[in-house]
């Protein structure tokens, strides 16, 4: 007969094993890029973690500049981006690289004035400012747009993104619909010459940037002005309204957007009263031909589980989700992903 301790030394022992076993067979996916839908994704990862606790994700927030980079590089398992890849940059890819559409949001105007007012906008304002053509903040373009609003005699500070990012992308895109000077002279990107202003890293760095300094006005995704209870301005829309960045208001941008067979879609300046002028979409870049058969097959049920039950938690971060007939398609796609 043994003797009880002998007994503890093996249980203890098996215990060990049991317990180096279920942490070697975690698996890790890495990811990179974007930070706008940051904050969701965070959330999906983490609850996706009570889903198959066998898979965990490790996500860098760098940038869509730096999530195609990544991905192209094969350095990640997925990319993310809220600007889609150019045809040159797909092009460059080792294989084909599919754009999923997960959830759209706001990118809003965020200032730091007196009292915070709130403000009007329209594209041929936003444009002056960020060209460096109006440069206080009483200027008679913006006093006309705000009427009643005591705007200071006090200098713009042009805030922008410094990295390759998806919320430029869809800042520009915005900015070169509206006016033919800025589409000439600067022209839609992840990444541009900026004609004036200083710059912050992710949406993060703009958000602070613009809530230290004075003066100041920044371009940044919805939930991050909320978050750090900074004002927007509601601006003019293509139907001549001025509209409030929401999830309705993104809702009805999406649903008029033409979405082609590739995902790689814009819809800033949609048409319709309802629809909020400058929102996007945002895609996490994945090769249709996985190489590692094991990893892509959990990636594959994450993306799947992302578009059914992800979509539920958007509103709650104030993102707008899919809409539906937009969610099968994207299912489709996810099935078309060979290991």
């Amino acid at each position: 007969m043994k003797c009880p301790k002998f007994a503890h030394k093996i249980l203890a022992t098996a215990l060990l094993v049991g317990i180096s076993v279920t942490a070697s067979a975690q698996m890790m996916i890495n990811g990179a890029g974007a930070t706008f839908p940051y904050p969701i994704y965070s959330k999906w990862f983490d609850e996706y973690t009570k889903v198959d606790p066998s898979v965990r994700f490790n996500y860098q927030s760098i940038g869509s500049g730096g999530g195609q980079k990544q991905i192209m590089a094969q350095t990640v398992d997925f990319g993310a981006s809220d600007g889609p890849m150019s045809d040159e940059n797909l092009g460059k890819a080792p294989g084909k690289i599919l754009h999923i559409p997960t959830v759209a949001g706001a990118v809003v105007l965020t200032y730091n004035l007196p009292g915070n007012p709130s403000l009007k906008l329209d594209g041929d304002t936003i444009a002056g400012i960020y060209l460096g053509q109006i440069k206080k903040w009483n200027d008679p373009k913006l006093a006309a747009l705000n009427p009643g609003v005591t705007l200071p005699d006090k200098d713009i500070v042009v805030v922008h993104r410094s990295d390759g990012s998806g919320t430029t992308y869809i800042f520009t895109d915005y900015v070169s619909k509206v006016s033919g000077e800025w589409k000439q002279k600067v022209g839609n990107n992840t990444s541009v010459s900026w004609p004036t202003g200083i710059g912050g890293k992710g949406n993060e760095g703009v958000s602070g940037q613009v809530k230290q300094t004075p003066g100041a006005i920044g371009y940044v995704e919805l939930i991050y002005a909320i978050q750090n209870k900074m004002p927007f301005a509601e601006v003019k829309n293509s139907a001549g309204e001025f509209v409030k960045p929401t999830i309705d208001s993104v809702t009805a941008a999406i649903a008029t957007a033409n979405i082609p067979d590739d995902f790689r879609f814009s819809m800033t300046n949609a048409p319709g009263k309802d629809a909020y002028p400058i929102c996007g979409a945002t895609w996490l870049l994945v090769y249709e031909q996985q190489k590692d058969s094991a990893k892509g097959k959990k990636l594959v049920e994450f993306l799947k589980w992302a578009a059914k039950d992800g979509e539920k938690m958007a509103k709650e971060l104030d993102y707008a989700p899919l809409p539906d007939n937009v969610q099968e398609r994207v299912l489709k796609r996810i099935d078309e992903i060979k290991m």
